[in-house]
């Protein structure tokens, strides 16, 4: 029922269901298994309402995303640190997202570093110290 209000309810409804569903499949990882094609596709919608956004990123930080939609969650979260639009709690989430991709992907710790460190001296607290947790994760 919470996952058929967080994509089908109307917008309000939907941004309510947002924050109990990451906690949900934060402690039940597999929960979301059956519903990350549409989990992204949502992610990518511009109608969508920002709390979704920052819900739907922070579950994916601590799940093992599927070998064929990395490729797919890198673009994402790659577009979501460029963008000066994204809120800086999307960005810190989409930080870690990559970071734990990077184990697997070394070859994305040059341009996501680089992308830190363009961002860095003109961003807030909360981004800075995310960007350092991650460029000490990567090494």
């Amino acid at each position: 029922m919470l996952i058929r209000l967080f994509f089908e309810g109307e917008y309000r409804i939907t941004q309510r269901a947002a924050w109990p569903l990451s906690y949900c499949v934060r402690n039940h990882p597999g929960l979301i298994g059956p519903y990350f094609k549409r989990l992204l596709d949502n992610l990518q919608r511009k109608d969508i309402h920002v709390a979704v956004i920052r819900n739907t990123v922070r579950l994916l930080q601590d799940v093992a995303i599927p070998k064929k939609h990395q490729g797919r969650v890198m673009s994402i979260c790659f577009d979501f640190i460029q963008s000066p639009e994204t809120p800086i709690a999307v960005k810190a989430f989409s930080l870690t997202i990559l970071s734990n991709l990077s184990v697997d992907y070394p070859e994305i710790k040059t341009e996501l570093r680089l992308i830190i460190e363009d961002q860095y001296e003109h961003s807030t607290a909360a981004f800075r110290s995310r960007a350092k947790k991650v460029l000490k994760a990567m090494g």
